[in-house]
């Protein structure tokens, strides 16, 4: 059992049994077990091997020891963009031999930050957390509070995020933050069905960066949360349960909501009524089905653009896909036809 208490004696086999951790439902595997804030100890096993020790004396020994001058260890890495303003991703790192519940968070982390590394000019700068979960929050958060409320605008906890079966999306306490717009539009960009968990369905670090006082609006992008599938916090959880394909579409996902956010603008359109898109250039002079589509989508975008709707806003609206937006938004404005009032921050 994680942190157990060191132990070096000679006990009977009803007193060991008090002390042993198995899943009668799941014989096969290995259950994860801690106890931090308790002494205690005990062992994990399978159910299995369990079945097959007998009545006696046994000897037990754990060869551990707590250090109370120890320390704390996480990891940060901040990528500078043009402002201050950031979007904050956080991971953890206390479990390491699972899997979906640990490893995939920190691998697609890593190359997350690879991707906006390697990029230039960035609009807003990205705060990149490793940390042990939960008592590593809190103790980032305290040493951290009063920057990361001046400068984050978004961001998200990457967990359970490498198997491939379900997307899942934990949606912040207030439930329409651009964390949860952007993480809504991406998942529809891609064409993917995702399950929507609400804020009372929390379990990971998103606790502690939307609690009283923080309210960082952090949400969770995952693929099956964590406690929807039998191989939670058991020795199933291993390599073979998540995959590159289950990696790579969680990748996806989070680099897409950043991109929504990093693009985010207030389009407003610099005429009275509607602009004479042919003397533009814009207008087709044969009308298809799919040339009306394109100048309805355009149309529907200088209606809304007013001043009051981001382009997040205006792709919820009008139900377009919002980086194909972004493209005629990009076209309007080179056209002098949209002005940019200002970015979202």
């Amino acid at each position: 059992m994680s942190y157990s208490e060191p132990i070096d004696k000679k006990i009977s086999f009803n007193e060991l049994s008090r002390h042993l951790h198995s899943l009668p439902d799941q014989p096969n595997a290995i259950p994860y077990v801690t106890s931090y804030y308790k002494k205690n100890w005990g062992f994990c096993l399978t159910q299995e091997e369990r079945d097959k020790l007998k009545e006696g004396e046994y000897s037990v020994h754990i060869d551990s020891s707590f250090n109370k001058s120890g320390s704390l260890t996480y990891g940060e890495l901040l990528i500078p963009g043009k402002s201050s303003k950031e979007i904050m991703l956080s991971t953890y790192i206390c479990h390491p031999s699972m899997g979906n519940n640990e490893v995939s968070g920190p691998s697609v982390t890593t190359f997350v930050a690879k991707y906006f590394l390697n990029k230039e000019k960035l609009p807003y700068s990205v705060r990149i957390v490793f940390v042990p979960e939960t008592v590593g929050s809190i103790a980032y958060i305290h040493k951290n509070l009063k920057k990361l409320k001046k400068n984050i605008i978004a961001g998200y906890v990457l967990t359970c995020i490498g198997d491939d079966g379900d997307y899942s999306f934990l949606s912040t306490k207030r439930n329409n933050t651009i964390s949860d717009k952007a993480a809504h539009l991406a998942f529809l960009s891609l064409n993917i069905d995702y399950k929507l968990y609400s804020y009372m369905d929390r379990g990971s670090d998103e606790r502690q960066y939307n609690s009283p006082g923080v309210d960082l609006n952090i949400a969770s992008i995952m693929r099956t949360k964590y406690g929807e599938y039998p191989e939670y916090h058991t020795s199933l959880d291993d390599l073979d349960f998540i995959s590159a394909s289950g990696l790579g579409g969680g990748y996806n996902v989070v680099i897409k909501a950043i991109n929504i956010i990093m693009t985010n603008v207030v389009p407003v359109v610099n005429s009275f009524c509607e602009p004479k898109l042919d003397k533009y250039g814009l207008y087709p002079s044969v009308s298809t089905k799919k040339t009306g589509e394109i100048v309805k989508d355009m149309m529907n975008l200088i209606a809304y653009a007013d001043g009051n709707n981001d382009l997040i806003s205006i792709s919820q609206i009008i139900n377009v896909d919002y980086f194909k937006l972004l493209d005629i938004c990009n076209d309007l404005v080179e056209k002098n036809i949209v002005r940019i009032d200002k970015v979202v921050l």
